[in-house]
């Protein structure tokens, strides 16, 4: 790894523990690292810090060494709008959209750009403790040996001493119900002081419908406490395609044209045929 690199990396640790307050805190949130380390960085003392921390350290702030231009597309500025009015106004809201529209890159984006931006990457495999641990670290706090009741009221007392906190549930409707009633407390809890998104695909919304129909516990009280709505992304459409081809280096019609027709309204796939053609040259 470059010095030139390693500038970078500090210099996005440095507003990273500017995110958290206190590089106690900052250091908290990731996992394997400590403050120790994190001041040793910011210090420039980097003889004990080998790469492969360095590497960890990049991967939990969200440092990426490439030269991908980010473009504001349509749902981008309405994902950021949304989650603006959340912060400021403790708004609570479920989010739908399709895979590949950028909904996760518009959330890293504001994580970065926002203090007490709380971010949960939800995961199918999580249990209720394991979702409550990843929580309480996420907001630079310890969750070692506490039950499931202690975690929620650690997290609940973090929250209520943090200034216009917002919690952002990305993917989660790779969650389970037993995980997804905590969304209850959460609301019921920090109402009015705590805004709290619900980012997924339109199975999140197909789910609590027929949640609903069935009379499932708990459905009921989640489809109240989001406003009894689902706000809808529009999508990606041609724009969009083209502003992203143009900002990565795409200049020629022809290829613009093509991944416009050929990438299904998937940014992911817009990005890799961007590489693909700039490798071909």
């Amino acid at each position: 790894m470059q010095n030139i690199d390693k500038n970078k990396i500090k210099e996005a640790l440095q507003n990273y523990c500017e995110r958290y307050g206190s590089q106690n805190k900052a250091a908290s949130s990731m996992s394997g690292v400590s403050s120790a380390t994190v001041s040793q960085i910011l210090n420039d003392n980097w003889e004990l810090v080998n790469d492969k921390m360095w590497m960890n350290i990049a991967s939990q702030i969200g440092y990426k060494n490439d030269e991908w231009v980010v473009v504001e597309t349509r749902d981008f500025k309405m994902m950021t709008d949304l989650l603006n009015d959340s912060k400021q106004f403790h708004v609570v809201s479920a989010i739908v959209g399709d895979a590949g529209i950028g909904k996760t890159e518009a959330i890293k984006h504001f994580m970065f750009n926002n203090k007490n931006a709380i971010v949960l990457n939800c995961k199918e495999y999580w249990n209720r403790k394991l979702f409550l641990c990843e929580l309480l670290q996420q907001l630079g706090r310890d969750s070692s040996g506490l039950n499931v009741g202690e975690l929620m009221n650690e997290i609940i007392r973090a929250l209520k001493t943090t200034q216009n906190p917002i919690i952002i549930m990305d993917e989660a409707d790779k969650l389970t119900d037993q995980v997804l009633y905590f969304f209850i407390t959460l609301y019921n809890e920090l109402e009015d002081h705590c805004g709290i998104i619900m980012c997924a695909t339109d199975h999140l919304e197909k789910r609590i419908r027929k949640g609903l129909r069935l009379n499932r516990k708990g459905y009921k009280e989640i489809y109240s406490r989001i406003g009894k709505k689902f706000i809808s992304l529009r999508g990606v459409n041609t724009v969009d395609v083209q502003a992203i081809c143009i900002a990565n280096g795409v200049q020629d019609k022809k290829e613009i044209a093509k991944i416009t027709n050929e990438c299904d309204g998937d940014l992911r796939r817009v990005k890799k045929m961007i590489h693909a053609y700039k490798r071909s040259l």
